[in-house]
C-alpha cells in the first residue's frame, strides 16, 4: 500500500481503537486531529450508503483544511433484530436520542424485546474507502448472535454486552479487543476493505 494518512471517517472512540488494531501500520488521524468537527449526514437507506456518504463527507473536508493525499475510511454499524423486523437497524445509535447513554440505549431495545422468545439479532457493519486518487471500495460484514435479557460484560461499546454470540459463549462486551476484532462484523468488513485497498492501491 502507498505510503498515505488513513483518516478514519468518526469520531467514536470505540471505533478508532478497533480501526487503528486492524490498520497498525499506516498513520491515522480522525477529523477531530484536523481540527475537523462537523458531522457527517447519514440519510442513506442502507448501512453501505450511509457508509460512503461518511467518507465523502470528511474527504471533501480534509481536502479543504489540509494538502495531504488521505485514504478516507468510513463504516456505518448496528444491530438488527429478528423479531422486530430489523429495527433498530440503520437507526441504532439514534432511535433512543442523542443524549442516551449505551448502557440505556441497551436496556431500552431488551424493553421492547419483553416477552419475545426468538432472540436471533445481527451485528452489520458497511465499510467504505476512497483512495486519494478517488476510487471508491464498499464492503459489509455481519456476526449472527441472540440478544440476552440483560446485559453481561464490560468490555466494548454499544449493543455488545446485549448481543451474546452462541459459539463463543459470551458477549461481545466479555470478548477481549482481539477476540473481538477475529470475530465482529467490524473487524470482519475492515479485513476485507484493507484486502481490497491493497488489490487496488
Amino acid at each position: 500500500m502507498k505510503p498515505f494518512t488513513i483518516l478514519l471517517a468518526t469520531s467514536n472512540q470505540g471505533k478508532l481503537r478497533e480501526i487503528r488494531e486492524l490498520f497498525t501500520a499506516r498513520a491515522v488521524c480522525s477529523p477531530h486531529d484536523l481540527g475537523v468537527f462537523a458531522d457527517a449526514p447519514e440519510t442513506g437507506e442502507t448501512f453501505a450508503e450511509n457508509a460512503m456518504q461518511k467518507a465523502r463527507f470528511y474527504r471533501d473536508a480534509a481536502a479543504r483544511v489540509s494538502t495531504t493525499p488521505f485514504l478516507v475510511i468510513a463504516d456505518d454499524s448496528g444491530i438488527a433484530v429478528a423479531a422486530l423486523g430489523g429495527f433498530p437497524g440503520i437507526h441504532s445509535k439514534r432511535w433512543a436520542g442523542d443524549h442516551v447513554t449505551d448502557a440505556e440505549r441497551c436496556e431500552l431495545l431488551l424493553e421492547k424485546m419483553a416477552g419475545i422468545s426468538d432472540r436471533r439479532a445481527e451485528f452489520v457493519c458497511a465499510a467504505a474507502a476512497i483512495l486519494p486518487d478517488g476510487q471508491e471500495i464498499a464492503v459489509t460484514g455481519t456476526l449472527e448472535g441472540e440478544l440476552l435479557r440483560a446485559l453481561q460484560g464490560e468490555n466494548g461499546f454499544g449493543y455488545d454486552p446485549i448481543f451474546f454470540v452462541p459459539e463463543l459463549g459470551k458477549t461481545c462486551a466479555e470478548l477481549t479487543r482481539e477476540e473481538k476484532n477475529a470475530v465482529s462484523h467490524r473487524g470482519k468488513a475492515m479485513r476485507a476493505l484493507r484486502e481490497s485497498i491493497l488489490a487496488n492501491g
